[in-house]
């Protein structure tokens, strides 16, 4: 035992001598530090709904991080937002959607504290650039030919109940025996056909010349606008709502989720005859029963497109608008009331559904 006293006294004894007393005072009262920024400084095409976030190195005092200490400005106005923080994250989430084509600075100031009240160096600033998408939306989606009918399909448009459609329908590479619920009634060239619940004319690809090959251009042309509206780059938003964007008021735009998205009550677009709007849905579309859709200062259908990976399902009594651009099935629930076209890769079910041309 006194051996082993000895041994760790001497060793003492040398660290002393030699300098070593543990950490160095600078090691324990370095001042704390953004470690990482986002966005990271000087980024551009930024979608307009970015949270601003910055990583300390090391925790902070969470009272000392406010709306006073992070403030993310357009030049000199400061823009309003809430700012939270867990963990070593803080983050600045704007209460209104960032402006196109925007230089904006985030600020942490001195007043930013770690746990034991000493303050960040100094003042940390970085800039971005938000997406320079026009106010007026993106460009708009070409149709093609798909845009002569209301309700596309490639393997079957089925209805029951009293449902009534606004223009034409059209089935390939399915045959018309595919068109179930409508009672169809062969033109005398069989070229189309008609029913008393459509007011416009049914085709399919079974039919006399040049029906066949109509429609096989249309249907090319609707899997071309699928195509391009879910390629467009730069959203202006993303995520928005975590998928939820019920009760939101939207600007014209191009808006992409990574999930499927739900409108469980109502949506209000708003912007003006010529605006577009795109939805990128990597899921489904989901529109719960009696959930409507407004359009305000003059937004028109025909110029709001749903990209929808998944399946689109508009809800009993839902008041849906725009064009449907489904790889799969898009169904309308009892009462479903629809402006629009419905174009699927799949089917379309009706359930007396009123749909009209937009």
């Amino acid at each position: 035992m006194m051996k082993r006293l000895s041994t760790l006294l001497a060793a003492a004894l040398f660290a002393t001598a030699c300098g070593d007393s543990g950490p160095t005072s600078t090691t324990v009262n370095a001042a704390p530090s953004v470690s990482l920024t986002g966005p990271v400084d000087n980024a551009v095409n930024i979608p307009r709904n970015t949270p601003v976030t910055a990583t300390f190195s090391e925790a902070m005092a969470p009272l000392t991080l406010t709306s006073s200490t992070f403030v993310l400005r357009n030049g000199v106005t400061a823009v309003t937002a809430v700012v939270s923080y867990v963990g070593v994250i803080a983050t600045l989430v704007p209460t209104v959607s960032l402006l196109p084509n925007t230089l904006y600075t985030a600020t942490i100031t001195t007043g930013a504290k770690d746990l034991s009240g000493k303050a960040i160096a100094a003042t940390k600033t970085w800039t971005f650039r938000t997406v320079a998408t026009s106010l007026t939306g993106p460009a708009i989606v070409n149709l093609g030919t798909a845009a002569n009918f209301v309700v596309l399909a490639k393997s079957a448009v089925s209805t029951t109940g009293a449902s009534s459609v606004v223009g034409d329908i059209g089935l390939s590479p399915a045959a018309a025996t595919f068109i179930t619920g409508f009672s169809l009634i062969a033109d005398a060239t069989n070229v189309f056909s008609t029913s008393s619940i459509v007011t416009g004319q049914v085709k399919a690809a079974n039919y006399a010349n040049p029906t066949p090959a109509n429609l096989t251009t249309a249907v090319l042309d609707m899997q071309t606008a699928f195509t391009d509206a879910a390629g467009r780059s730069l959203p202006d938003f993303t995520e928005l709502g975590t998928g939820n964007i019920s009760g939101m008021n939207l600007a014209p735009g191009l808006y992409k989720w990574g999930t499927g998205v739900t409108i469980p009550v109502a949506l209000t677009l708003t912007g003006g005859v010529n605006d577009i709007f795109i939805f990128q849905i990597a899921q489904n579309l989901t529109v719960a029963n009696g959930a409507i859709i407004t359009l305000a200062g003059g937004v028109t259908s025909d110029h709001i497109f749903w990209q929808v990976a998944g399946q689109a399902t508009l809800g009993t009594t839902s008041n849906f608008k725009g064009i449907i651009l489904c790889q799969t099935l898009i169904s309308f629930n009892t009462g479903a009331i629809f402006k629009g076209r419905a174009l699927a890769q799949s089917a379309v079910t009706l359930n007396a559904t009123a749909v009209t041309n937009p």
